[in-house]
């Protein structure tokens, strides 16, 4: 598997979780929240993602579209 570029990431990355070892390593975010029926970060709005509530039904009840 390639590496995960963090550089490139980060601009992308809305993480605020700080003690993430994923933070800007979208391919490895990615992974561990499918595989724990979350959505990462980058799919919540700011104001979503500080609840740091990753679950799906919390995606869908906050997604503005």
């Amino acid at each position: 598997m390639e590496e995960c570029i963090r550089n490139d990431n980060a601009k992308y990355c809305n993480c605020t979780y700080e003690p993430c070892p994923r933070k800007n390593k979208c391919c490895e975010c990615l992974h561990y929240h499918r595989k724990n029926g979350e959505m990462p970060a980058c799919f919540f709005s700011a104001e979503a993602e500080k609840t740091y509530n990753r679950s799906i039904s919390y995606f869908i009840k906050t997604y503005k579209g």
